[in-house]
């Protein structure tokens, strides 16, 4: 990492304890001078809270290369139970990187080498036996661009409840498919047409559609890359009023672009630069009384 806290600063970060309330609604106050951060000195110079409560997921020391390049480095994060968690930084900061680590996608990129441990529900999730496919299903994704099967709108969610094992009967796939469009607020502008084409419903859709296709499969963390770079204002605001409904019964992990977003719908944030983990804490604290300098300055503007 370019700029470590200095020492001084480490013994005033680490005497300060964050109140933190797990079963924090999305309604925040703002934070006061015992919200700031402890220093947690095994996260190779991240600024964060120490949790309390047993996470959902808990990552400790991920590194990630490419070949030579080392793109993510010495990663310690946890993702609560029911809290929505964003991870903000500039292009190329290793962002999606860490996220695709979650369910293991890094492990169709040619080339790419995962170490250290990545619990879900205290398993490792990196252990030689672990079968990725009914990893994703626990651990979703919901991608950048949307990208519904070529299918109908009706087997777009179908598909993974299907090939999973989650129905008995066509009777029961129907009940998964109507509440998971229902969960993705997508029912109402789609009960007519079942059977058109997902590809051709409008890009908020298609991303709405694909959150369901995610819901689908019964997963316990969602993962979402970018989810509205590509979609105008009004579909960005149903994504992001879903995110929060979601929250309530999935852990949601969320990289994004948009400050403005990371504030908005998630409970904790998480700075990344140049593949280090600098600061993680509250988001209201983060982008009020951010305690790393590199937080700042990529808040302020001054870089990213």
């Amino acid at each position: 990492m370019n700029e470590r806290a200095s020492e001084s600063d480490m013994e005033a970060q680490a005497s300060q304890f964050m109140a933190e309330n797990p079963e924090r609604t999305s309604a925040r106050r703002r934070p006061t001078e015992a919200d700031a951060a402890t220093y947690d000195r095994e996260h190779r110079g991240t600024v964060g809270e120490l949790r309390s409560e047993v996470p959902r997921m808990r990552c400790t020391r991920v590194n990630v290369r490419y070949g030579d390049k080392h793109a993510i480095r010495d990663v310690s994060l946890d993702v609560g139970k029911n809290e929505v968690l964003a991870m903000i930084g500039p292009s190329g900061c290793g962002k999606s990187t860490f996220l695709r680590c979650l369910n293991r996608m890094n492990d169709t990129v040619a080339g790419c080498r995962v170490t250290g441990e990545i619990l879900l529900d205290g398993k490792d999730i990196m252990a030689p036996d672990v079968d990725v496919v009914p990893l994703r299903a626990r651990v979703g994704m919901v991608f950048q661009k949307p990208n519904p099967f070529p299918k109908s709108i009706f087997e777009n969610v179908a598909f993974g409840p299907r090939i999973h094992g989650l129905a008995q009967s066509h009777a029961e796939l129907e009940e998964i498919v109507v509440s998971s469009l229902q969960k993705a607020n997508l029912w109402d502008e789609v009960k007519d047409r079942l059977a058109h084409p997902g590809t051709g419903l409008s890009g908020g859709q298609q991303q709405r559609l694909c959150i369901a296709r995610a819901i689908a499969i019964q997963p316990e963390v969602i993962l979402m890359d970018e989810p509205c770079s590509a979609l105008d204002p009004i579909s960005t605001a149903k994504i992001e009023q879903l995110i929060d409904e979601l929250r309530r019964n999935y852990s949601i992990c969320i990289v994004t672009h948009s400050m403005q977003q990371a504030a908005r719908v998630s409970q904790r944030t998480a700075y990344f630069h140049l593949g280090d983990l600098i600061e993680v804490g509250d988001t209201d604290r983060i982008f009020v009384k951010p305690q790393h300098q590199l937080t700042e300055d990529y808040i302020t503007g001054r870089f990213g």
